[in-house]
């Protein structure tokens, strides 16, 4: 990992943990913090700032931008997924359904560009917060950049695990929320009506240079759920 993506991280997490409330320090309190070049600092801030973390107010710097509070949960689809709760208090726990390998149809090969009947890993779990039914999650992870998952991580965190057995980090994700029902298996699963409707998020996970590692789809019961998202300005070329 980089300088100024190790200090992009301290930032974020040091906003998560309520360090700094309102309002980032200025350039120069982190050059001194940090003992890093301006130019690091900057690169560290942008990564921040387009995570869904900060705003930008031009000639005053840079705030915290607090999640709406018309959700009780909110999923900040615009942050990675592995910080994906803003609220340090909203920790998630797991039940496995299913843990093992498949060989990768047409659509999981396309999403996760790797072949045909490549091997991947397949982690099926349901998820709670507060002891109340979260969502179902199907999370399939690739072989080539996955050699190896342990049952630890998938019942805790399995991008926790990931960044420190390979150093995997998601550098970016395509997410795509949409409305889908319940067949018969997952409602039998969930303890739902089979043919519920509910909010899905599909999932494509990159690290590096846009490499695919994982794609999910989670299917969403939780009441009061939210979703963030946010757009960027655009500079002309």
């Amino acid at each position: 990992m980089t300088k100024y993506q190790e200090i992009a991280d301290n930032i974020a997490q040091s906003i998560r943990n309520g360090e700094y409330p309102d309002k980032l320090p200025t350039e120069a309190d982190l050059i001194n913090r940090y003992q890093a070049g301006r130019n690091t600092i900057r690169r560290a801030i942008d990564v921040v700032y387009r995570s869904g973390l900060l705003r930008r107010v031009q000639g005053s710097g840079f705030y915290v931008n607090h999640m709406p509070a018309t959700s009780n949960t909110i999923i900040n689809l615009v942050t990675r997924a592995d910080v994906a709760m803003h609220n340090k208090h909203q920790h998630l726990t797991s039940h496995v359904i299913t843990f093992d390998k498949i060989k990768a149809g047409a659509d999981l090969a396309r999403s996760l560009d790797v072949s045909k009947s490549s091997e991947l890993y397949r982690v099926v779990r349901l998820r709670y917060l507060h002891a109340a039914l979260y969502c179902l999650e199907e999370a399939y992870f690739t072989l080539k950049a996955v050699p190896f998952l342990s049952p630890e991580a998938v019942n805790h965190s399995i991008f926790d695990f990931l960044h420190d057995a390979y150093q995997i980090r998601i550098s970016e994700s395509e997410n795509l929320v949409r409305l889908a029902m319940l067949t018969a298996e997952q409602a039998a699963v969930m303890k739902q009506p089979e043919g519920r409707p509910v909010l899905a998020l599909d999932q494509t996970n990159y690290y590096g240079k846009g490499v695919p590692f994982n794609y999910s789809t989670s299917y969403y019961v939780y009441p009061d759920l939210g979703f963030y998202s946010r757009s960027f300005p655009v500079t002309a070329g």
